[in-house]
């Protein structure tokens, strides 16, 4: 079982693809040059932490698959 929720704000994706560098299991880039989630359990869950963190809009959401809290971006 996957450790997050992954969630992507399409409208904030600038298609950096810095996520897919960091996790290539779990995001490609589609189309439309945005950010999608393919296998949310597919990478480490430090790496997709460390995707999340690494993009420059934060466009992922993280959250903790069983409590719902958000853990990141940080508030």
């Amino acid at each position: 079982m996957a450790k997050y929720r992954i969630e992507i704000d399409r409208e904030l994706c600038i298609g950096d693809s810095l996520c897919v560098t960091e996790a290539e299991n779990t995001f490609e880039m589609d189309d439309e040059d945005k950010a999608v989630v393919i296998n949310p359990a597919g990478d480490p869950d430090e790496c997709i932490k460390c995707a999340a963190e690494s993009c420059p809009v934060d466009a992922i959401f993280l959250y903790d698959a069983e409590t719902g809290e958000k853990v990141w971006p940080e508030d």
